[in-house]
Parts: structure tokens; sequence; C-alpha cells
């Protein structure tokens, strides 16, 4: 079903009627909405679907008297709900296939898609049927969001896809500032579905396919042949235009309140960091796989530990969130060591992400870890021995990490062999729960759609050590130990750090300010909910807590690295514009 082409003129005297009833009910449960949908079909046969009734209600709305508050209605029908209950609304966008400058023996090589990912994915899915144009990308997702009941005031920018630093440095640019565009360009009172253009390099009728038994022609001899072949766009914009994008989204109806970037460990450097600081990005997803040498190394993965330490302390020290992934079951490894090696993710202080994907390694038939599973010299885990690593991951993980995600979500069709069950979280959770333990990570605690009163908020002290100084995770906990918001703060060694001498002079000899969030459902900029954790002075009272333990220890100055759509919130707060950062005197 196409959800742009819902006229709701069209349907008046049948969906008019639905929502009547549909606001004469207390309460809309499952069986009740289904009852009224029988009962008021589509033409006659189908079945009116939420965000078709979310857009009648909009549009109907003051020509048939219904004098109820948007919000409450769409409240009572939200779809997806999870989506928006971290506080942001995500919007992951792909970049095209491009060349990879990795070897990794498990990585897939779908030819239609960037490297690493499936083109039945339902996130790459979308990203090929719009050709990987990154202003068609986000402009649809927030009009889905948006067409299901969700506000998108504050959007968290995901780009995935390969390798980002590998891709050329104009296509970074004007990748960045057409997604800023589309978030500039959104406007809620507007439900028509947008023209697109044609353009843009479609990968999706490439003939040939990789092998990973035979590979003869890799993924990166298909991907340079056919993007030879495509007429060439003008993919490239200066600084200015990236500023000016950046200028005009800090007061936007949609904002970028994240923008998140992936890269390599040894495709990283302080240059490259430095590119990400300007184009707005906050957090860098970081592929570590492995703390093992030997097990990188069997898996050609083109880096050592040193790589990975090097890179976790550049970001650290340049305020950056990291969101690291980690893979069990590579070749080489085992049960036993996969445990191991996680322990030692946390337990050493030149890594503690604060933020991992755990992505169990699967066999796919474009990758080259087909010949190791035919030969014998890798095998999946079987379904016991996953849950005892996943079970023990969650047991390990610190408070002041988020697991977002514990098995790659891949279609089961796409997995020649090994796990295809994608709830192994929560089959891991329920071991847990079997043994009398229970998994503390971030996600795990989150408020949620829970009431929340700002009065019984408790603000909770973490410390840790890490590769450049001191970290401090300060946690919002209700009474019943629910997490409504957090923040990280980074004290850096003083008087002298890396961070001096490296590419980010404005942060010498500052505090660090890594990251706000408050969770609860997302409300509106501007606007207040009883009961919400959002836009309860709950994000102020962190940082100025923040504040006084940066003063106290001795720093003249507290740095934050500041989202595009968050800079006005904290100009509000006292912190004054920098070259790369807003920053607060003490």
């Amino acid at each position: 079903m196409d959800r742009f082409a819902f006229r709701p003129a069209r349907y008046e005297r049948q969906i008019a009627p639905l929502v009547h009833e549909l606001l004469a009910l207390d309460e809309i449960g499952p069986a009740a909405l289904q009852r009224l949908l029988r009962r008021h079909p589509k033409d006659g046969r189908g079945l009116f679907a939420k965000s078709e009734i979310v857009q009648a209600f909009r549009h109907l709305r003051h020509k048939h008297g219904w004098d109820v508050d948007e919000e409450a209605f769409i409240e009572r029908l939200r779809m997806k709900p999870i989506r928006t209950l971290s506080g942001v609304a995500p919007v992951t966008v792909l970049t095209k296939p491009f060349p990879c400058p990795g070897e990794c023996v498990f990585c897939p090589s779908d030819v239609r898609m960037p490297k690493s990912y499936l083109s039945d994915e339902p996130g790459a899915q979308r990203a090929g049927q719009h050709r990987f144009d990154p202003y068609r990308q986000t402009l649809s997702r927030l009009l889905a969001y948006h067409h299901n009941g969700h506000r998108v005031d504050k959007v968290e920018l995901i780009v995935l896809g390969g390798t980002w630093s590998s891709y050329p440095h104009d296509y970074q640019r004007w990748f960045i500032t057409r997604c800023l565009d589309a978030l500039n360009d959104f406007d809620p009172k507007r439900d028509e579905r947008p023209r697109w253009p044609e353009d843009g390099p479609d990968f999706a009728g490439v003939a040939e396919s990789v092998d990973g038994r035979r590979l003869t022609r890799t993924y990166n001899h298909v991907v340079r042949d056919h993007a030879r072949s495509l007429e060439k766009r003008s993919e490239t914009v200066d600084w200015e235009a990236v500023a000016a994008a950046q200028h005009r989204n800090e007061t936007a109806a949609a904002r970028c309140v994240g923008l998140v970037l992936e890269t390599r460990p040894d495709r990283l450097d302080a240059a490259e960091a430095l590119r990400m600081r300007r184009l707005g990005a906050t957090k860098v997803q970081l592929g570590l796989q492995s703390l093992d040498d030997r097990v990188l190394a069997l898996n050609r993965r083109g880096h050592d530990l040193a790589a990975s330490r090097r890179a976790m302390a550049l970001l650290r020290s340049a305020g950056f969130k990291i969101h690291a992934h980690w893979m069990p079951n590579l070749v080489g490894s085992s049960p036993a060591q996969d445990l191991a090696d996680f322990r030692r993710l946390f337990a050493d202080p030149g890594f503690r992400p604060d933020e991992l994907k755990i992505y169990p390694c699967s066999l796919i038939e474009s990758a080259e870890l087909m010949t190791y599973y035919e030969d014998g010299r890798w095998r999946p885990y079987g379904h016991h021995e996953l849950l005892e690593v996943v079970t023990g991951c969650l047991r390990e993980t610190p408070e002041y990490c988020r697991l977002t995600r514990v098995i790659r979500d891949i279609p089961g069709t796409d997995i020649v062999a090994g796990n295809r069950r994608t709830n192994f979280r929560q089959l891991a959770e329920l071991e847990l729960a079997r043994r009398g333990e229970v998994c503390r990570d971030i996600r795990a605690r989150e408020v949620g759609d829970r009431p929340v009163r700002h009065g019984e908020v408790a603000l909770r002290r973490l410390d840790y050590d890490s590769s450049i100084g001191s970290e401090i995770f300060l946690q919002a906990v209700t009474p019943d130990d629910r997490l409504a918001g957090f923040l990280r703060l980074g004290l850096p060694a003083m008087p002298e750090t890396a961070v001096a001498q490296g590419p980010f002079p404005e942060l010498a000899g500052r505090a660090l300010l890594r990251e706000v969030h408050v969770y609860g459902m997302l409300v509106g900029l501007g606007c207040r909910q009883g009961g919400r954790s959002q836009h309860g002075g709950l994000g102020r009272r962190l940082i100025d807590r923040a504040a006084r333990i940066a003063r106290q220890a001795g720093y003249p100055g507290l740095a934050v690295i500041s989202a595009i759509g968050t800079r006005a919130y904290y100009r509000r707060l006292g912190f004054t514009d920098g070259e790369l950062y807003q920053h607060l005197r003490l």
C-alpha cells in the first residue's frame, strides 16, 4: 500500500463515522478497534489503516467539529510506539554501493547494496527504492512517522552503509547536506506525496552476483564497474552549503538532534574525526568486532587491536558518543573466548563503549566465509551455545552502556547456516530471569511510556576510568530504578591531554559534555506534557550538576558536542558558540 496515495476527502463518507465512534469510546483496545474497522470497511471490503485514520482526523476535524486534542487522539492509535519511546525519532539512511577497503571473510557482498548490507533488509529496501538518494530517504521516513502519528521534531539521523570514511569527501558533504535539506523542507501541515525525481544510482538491476565460494569477481569489482556505467549526477557541495543547511536546521520543524556515522578503526584519523565533526556528527559507530589480534587476523579484518584502541581514544577525546560493534562466533573463536573477549571490552579502560551492537556471525552465501564453512574451518554456534554467550553478555554489560541491538535482523532466507531467531535478546533476558538475574544496561532500564514525577527523580553518579582520563555517568533514576535520563561527562587528564595537541584545540583544558538524553515518549519542541520525562527541566538539572562537578574538579570550562538541532537549547543555558563546540565558562 502506498501510504502517500490516501486521500481523506475521497473516503470521507466511509471514514468520518468510524472516527466519530472512535472518539466516543473511553478506551480503544485492539479488539474494539478491529470491530469498528470491520463495521466501517474501506470501499466495502478492506480495512482502513491506522495511518489513514490519523490523516482523516487531521484533514476533517474542523469540518466535523471534532473538538479533541490531536495529540490525545493520535496517542490512542499510535503505531509502533517503541519507535519514539527513547525520546527521539530515529531516521536511518544508507549511502550508495561503493568499493570497501575491508576484506573481511564474514561480510556479505550484495552488490545491490553498500558493503555488508542485504537488499531484503527493511532499511536497505527503502534505500534501494529511493536509489540511495539522501533527500528522498530522509523525507519519506519523516512522512511515514508523521502519517503514523509520531512527532518528528527531534530526529536522530543515522547514516549507514559500508565505511563512511572511504567515501569521497565531496560525496560526504553532499549526502549530509541533502539529508538536512529534507529535514528543513519537511512541513507537518502538508501530507501530499512529494514528486520524487527519478535520478540516482540504480543498482537493483545488476545481473552479476558474488559467490563466496568462487571469488573470481569481488564486490568491489562489480560495484566499481557498474558505477562507471551509470550517468553521473552532481554529488558535491562546498563547506559553505553544509554550514547553510546546518544553520537553517537550527530552527526547522524537524531538527537533527543527533548525527551518527559509521567507520572502521583503521580509517579513522585526526583529519577524519575533524571532518565528521564539521559535518555535525555527534556519535560514531565503530566496528571493533573483536579485541583478539589472532581472531582479527584470521577473519582478515584489516586492523589490529592497537588501531581500535587509538580510534576509541581519538573519538573520546573529541567528545563523540561511541557506538561499538562486536561479533561473537568469528573464525578462530569459541563461546568461552567470546565471553572473555566481551569482559575485556568493559574491563579495559581503553574501550568501554557508550553503546554496543552485538552481531553473532551469520553465514551468508555471498561471503567468503562459505569456503571456511564447507571445509570445516568454521561452524556456527548451536542454539544453546549462542544463548550462553548472549546471556553472559547481557549479564556483563554495565549500567552506562546501551545494548542497542543483540542480533542483526537478517532475513532467515539469507542465512545459509546458524541462528535465524531475531528475538534473541528476549530469550537471553528470560534465561537471565530463570537464573535470578537481570540485565542492567540502559535499554533494559529506560522509563519508556511510564509516568514520571520529576520531584521523585534522583540523580545517581557512576564513575569509571577511560583512556583519556575519567568518565562520569550521571543517571536520573525514578523510585522504581527506571532511567528517566542521563548525562555523560568526560574529565580528561589535566593539565595536558591528548586533545590539546590534536585537531580540536578549543577543547584543551575543558571538561567534555558528551551526551545528554532524556527518555520517554518524544514530546514536541516547546511543548510540556504532564507525566512525561521530556521538557520538565530534567536536562537542565543534569547539566547543572555536571557543571558543578567539572568546576569542583578544577576545569575552567565545559564544552558540549552539541547537535545541530540542540544549539539553540544550549545557548539558552548560557553556552556560547565555538568553532565546532559550544562552551560554558565555569
